[in-house]
This record gives C-alpha cells, structure tokens and sequence, in this order.
C-alpha cells in the first residue's frame, strides 16, 4: 500500500516539470529537453527517474524506503545514471550510501566513472575522484 501511494506521488512529481536528459534511453537525443512525461513512460526504475530528473529528496525518500541503490536500470546503476547526467549531489549521496562504483553496465560495459569521463561531467567526476581517495 505505502509502495502504491509513494509510485503515485513519484508519477505526480516526475509529470509536475520538465527534465533533461540524454542518452537515459535509445529513443531520446543527446542534448535535448524533454518533457517528464516522456521519461516517466520509460522502462526505468522510480530511483533512476529520479536521479535523472534531478530530485534529490526523492532519491533520499526511495532510498529510506530500501530501494536497492546497486539494482541496474536498463542495464545500468544509479550511480552510472547520477554520473552520466552529471547529478554530482546525488551521486555523493550514493557513494555515502554504498554505492559500488566498479560494477560495469550491461551494454557498453563502463562504469560510473567511464560514464562521466565520456559525458564531461565535471562534477561527477570530482566526486568520483574524491570518493577513489577516501
């Protein structure tokens, strides 16, 4: 039930404004804007529309709920989706939280770190970096 209500408001949240995104799926174009309504109807999981979004409450929220911050999305983690849209803040909150950072995607057989070095995420990239020093 509370997993029900949570889906609901996530959907409200994601279609409420407008995303950007590249690359999340096929479909969508490397520099485009979006609206959220095409990324709420794609085959991601809640956790990974989030990042993608940008909503760093709602990535707390579904991770205090005990989504799992290491299952792949179509084909990737979190952690790869945070890097590759160059979500810095939610990528140190994955990091914080236990991310593994050495698994590989399914497709293109990177990491999260490949990911933001590909994408020029110079945010990620320093998170990444630092987190390597810990």
């Amino acid at each position: 039930m509370k997993k029900s209500i949570f889906t609901f408001a996530l959907a409200l949240v994601l279609t409420s404004g407008i995303a950007t995104a590249s690359e999340a799926h096929p479909s969508l174009s490397n520099s485009s804007e979006y609206p959220v309504e095409k990324l709420a109807a794609l085959n991601l999981n809640s956790l990974c529309k989030a990042i993608i979004a940008g909503n760093y409450d709602m990535v707390t929220q579904l991770i205090q709920m005990g989504e799992d911050i290491n299952q792949k999305s179509l084909g990737k983690t979190p952690a790869m989706y945070a890097a590759r849209y160059n979500k810095a803040d939610i990528l140190s909150l994955l990091i914080e939280k236990g991310a593994d950072l050495s698994v590989k995607s399914d497709q293109e057989k990177q990491t999260a770190e490949e990911f933001a070095v590909n994408s020029n995420a110079k945010e990620t990239i320093e998170v990444l970096k630092k987190a390597g020093r810990k």
